[in-house]
Formats: structure tokens, C-alpha cells, sequence
């Protein structure tokens, strides 16, 4: 039953997207995996394309892409650095559970990390900077990692994971 709860958010955050081409090669990838024993899982696609496996129910079906920037996430309150955009995010309920997210920033490494040392900080987390990179623990004492490159051009890509 969890799992039926699991596929509202994605069908409700695909509607939310454009139709137009230039949405599809910008487009957000979600997945979301549930927990051992249970063979639930349901993928949105760059292309707005949701794929869902639940016992009982599979359905491909064809909605219009999205893209989620930072005004769309936030991690105990503390968006991602202005501009930036989620290329995929990933939800597993699997060993534990985490939670992975991608995103490109229109500022670089040190900037990206700065953002969000403090932050995190003001919020709980404990956090140990590693060149670019952060680790430590959140509030709750789950695993954090912060890692981060150059993209050219002073940007940079980053990948945030909780848990798991």
C-alpha cells in the first residue's frame, strides 16, 4: 500500500512540466525504488516519459518532461545556489533508504560548496570540507556527501546523497 502513495508524487510533479522540444533535452530524470521485498519502482524520464512496476500494475506512459531548478528543492530548508538546475534525482527505500541528487550550477566548485558549509551548518548537520566536497552526518545522524567539479565556463556539476 506504501507504494501506491509513492506514485501520486511522480505522476503530480510530471504534470508539472512543458511540452515544448527545448524542455526535453533540459527535462529532470526521477527515481524512485522501494523498500527489499517490495518490487515497487517508478521512473520520469528526461523525455516525460514515466515508467512504473508495482505488484500488480505496470504502465509506461508519455507526459510532458519537467525541469526542477532550485526554487523546486530544499534540504531542511536551504535551496540549492540560485540557478541552479537538477539533472536527475534518485529515491530508494532500499538498505536503509538515501536520496540522491543531481544538479549543474552556473557558479563553481568552492562557491557551491561555501553555500551550502554554512548553511547545512545553521540546520544541524555536521560537515567536514574535503577539498570541494563535504561529508558529515545531518541532524539526524544519517550519512551526507557533497561532491562537486568543474563544468567549464565557471560552472560546475554536483551530486548531493543522504542515506543510504
Amino acid at each position: 500500500m506504501r507504494s501506491a502513495f509513492l506514485i501520486v508524487p511522480a505522476l503530480l510533479l510530471a504534470g508539472c512540466g512543458s511540452a515544448d522540444e527545448a524542455a526535453k533535452d533540459e527535462g529532470t530524470s526521477i527515481s524512485i525504488k522501494g523498500e527489499d521485498g517490495n518490487a515497487f519502482s517508478a521512473n520520469l524520464g528526461k523525455d516525460g516519459r514515466v515508467a512504473i512496476d508495482v505488484p500488480g500494475f505496470k504502465a509506461n506512459i508519455d507526459l510532458p518532461s519537467i525541469q526542477l531548478d532550485a526554487n523546486d528543492f530544499k534540504m531542511n530548508g536551504v535551496s540549492l545556489p540560485t540557478g541552479s538546475k537538477i539533472t536527475s534525482m534518485n529515491v530508494a527505500g532500499r538498505n536503509g533508504g538515501g536520496v540522491e541528487v543531481n544538479f549543474t550550477s552556473p557558479v563553481g566548485t568552492a562557491a557551491v560548496r561555501d553555500w551550502f558549509q554554512g548553511r547545512l551548518a545553521a540546520e544541524g548537520f555536521t560537515l567536514k570540507a574535503d577539498g570541494d566536497a563535504l561529508s558529515g552526518t545531518t541532524e539526524e545522524g544519517k550519512p551526507f556527501r557533497l561532491t562537486t567539479k568543474p563544468a567549464g565556463g565557471g560552472q560546475s556539476e554536483s551530486v548531493i546523497s543522504i542515506g543510504g
